[in-house]
């Protein structure tokens, strides 16, 4: 008869132990920017200059891109002339309509007449109202070819070339892309639970993200969020998880792969044995 504490090939027995247990549930997921925009501009045109490249670090307000504006400098041209235009039609009409009014005042013109000269002077001011809005329009619209970073964040990439026609983004279009720009100082992980685990996971929950088998080697994150509403995704039907990385130090970045450990419940001075002294293979003699 073997010793109880043998652990000879084949013999599942194994010697119990005390300690404290902390089920964990392993999950997986992907980093993602809790702020993440694509870049698009609100004027067509062609890309004069762009002043950035893929992972440089911006301010609010730095200059990411320029559209040639050289059509837009036309309109504006014609717009300043065509107040011009129309101021000068004012002052006449308004001269007009004074010396009319003095007239009719004094019952030298007739109603007519002076309903007339009244008329070209207002219609003289709805052109010059509508010529300086067209100028409004223009002026708005060469601001635009100018686009700023939109916060403080980093470029993570481009993908458009000085030079290349872009579509500015639109209700009727969804405009051309520039770049991808995102805060990477403030990092997610996206993950999907299968809804068997998700009962167990609740929001302020801490995780741990492994990188190695050394217990120092790991960073923390906390559960923000947990849909409310169940979701299919690879055919397995589960809960969307969010979670905030603490203390990132850069080592991880948007797009990577991560996998979690998410403390379940925790035990103290409980008797352990292996699984394969409770559980026999098949073929396994006891």
């Amino acid at each position: 008869m073997p010793d109880a504490n043998s652990k000879t090939s084949g013999d599942p027995t194994a010697t119990a132990t005390v300690e404290n247990v902390e089920p964990k549930l392993l999950l997986s997921g992907e980093i993602t920017p809790a702020f993440q925009v694509e870049v698009k501009p609100e004027v067509g045109g062609k890309v004069r200059k762009i002043y950035v490249v893929p992972g440089q670090t911006v301010s609010k307000g730095d200059k990411l891109v320029t559209i040639d504006d050289t059509d837009i400098l036309t309109e504006k041209a014609s717009a300043e002339t065509e107040i011009a235009g129309a101021s000068l039609s004012v002052e006449k009409t308004r001269g007009n309509y004074a010396r009319a009014r003095a007239l009719f005042d004094q019952k030298l013109i007739s109603k007519e007449v002076f309903a007339n000269l009244e008329a070209d002077f207002k219609i003289s001011e709805n052109t010059l109202e509508k010529a300086q809005r067209k100028l409004q329009i223009v002026n708005d619209r060469l601001n635009k070819t100018t686009i700023l970073s939109p916060a403080a964040g980093t470029i993570l990439d481009v993908n458009v070339n000085e030079g290349q026609v872009v579509v500015g983004a639109a209700s009727v279009n969804s405009g051309t892309v520039l770049m991808l720009f995102a805060d990477l100082s403030r990092l997610l992980i996206n993950a999907h639970v299968n809804q068997m685990d998700a009962g167990r996971l609740s929001v302020g929950q801490e995780m741990t993200i492994r990188f190695s088998d050394d217990e120092s080697d790991k960073i923390k994150a906390g559960i923000e969020f947990i849909a409310p509403i169940a979701t299919v995704k690879n055919n397995i039907k589960g809960f969307e998880v969010q979670a905030v990385i603490q203390e990132n130090k850069g080592r991880l970045k948007p797009g990577m792969s991560v996998s979690m450990d998410v403390p379940t419940g925790h035990a103290d001075q409980v008797v352990t044995v292996p699984v394969a002294a409770v559980f026999k293979e098949k073929d396994q003699k006891v």
